[in-house]
């Protein structure tokens, strides 16, 4: 992760973080950083937010012990929220459940855990819409994706072409790595123009179905 890169700027100097258990994709919390709590984590592996209550940087489980030991820190795509992959010491919440959000979030959680290994990750198409579905009322000026939604649907199907394009292009080149990152390039712009026509990855499977049913 390129730190420069992170628009800390666009919630007066802090970045919302969602802390999310490594092993089973739970998630345990959220909270906030500003620059200083980032290079506090990175440098001691312990997450460390800033708390806005108190003013001050604040190592979660520094009362309790219940620390969340870093093991990765992803910034999504308009680089304006970290999600930190942890291994929990303890209960993240300080009401002693697991997770902030509940017990039922838990068993959800493990859930879509199972589903995820089940279909071979193909559930993360459904978070993908979501994250996606948000962007329409961002900022285009901050987001390639609000960008996308404000451009119209001319413009969108314009670069789902173009992506399917060089995915042919590819398919002949022979580069594993490159035919992926061109399929993963199409469904990203696919799923955008869905979205734009007020459709979603459910509408095509339904179709997939009707077809399979018939067949």
């Amino acid at each position: 992760m390129n730190t420069e890169k992170l628009n800390f700027d666009k919630s007066g100097g802090l970045l919302p973080v969602v802390a999310q258990d490594a092993e089973t994709n739970i998630v345990l919390m959220q909270g906030w950083m500003n620059r200083e709590a980032l290079a506090k984590t990175m440098q001691s592996s312990k997450l460390t937010f800033f708390s806005r209550s108190k003013n001050r940087l604040w190592i979660k489980g520094e009362s309790s012990g219940n620390f969340l030991l870093v093991k990765d820190i992803l910034a999504d795509c308009d680089n304006d929220c970290l999600l930190a992959k942890v291994e929990p010491a303890g209960p993240a919440c300080h009401t002693g459940q697991d997770t902030c959000f509940g017990e039922d979030n838990t068993l959800a959680g493990r859930k879509a855990a199972d589903k995820e290994d089940e279909h071979g990750g193909l559930a993360f198409l459904d978070e993908l819409e979501s994250i996606l579905r948000s962007r329409q009322s961002a900022d285009p000026s901050t987001s390639y994706t609000a960008r996308l939604f404000a451009s119209g649907p001319g413009r969108i199907a314009k670069k789902v072409g173009e992506e399917a394009v060089e995915l042919i292009l590819e398919a002949e080149s022979g580069d594993r790595q490159r035919f992926v990152e061109e399929a993963a390039d199409l469904l990203y712009h696919m799923d955008v123009l869905l979205i734009h026509r007020g459709m979603g990855w459910k509408d095509v499977v339904d179709e997939l179905r009707v077809r399979h049913s018939g067949s």
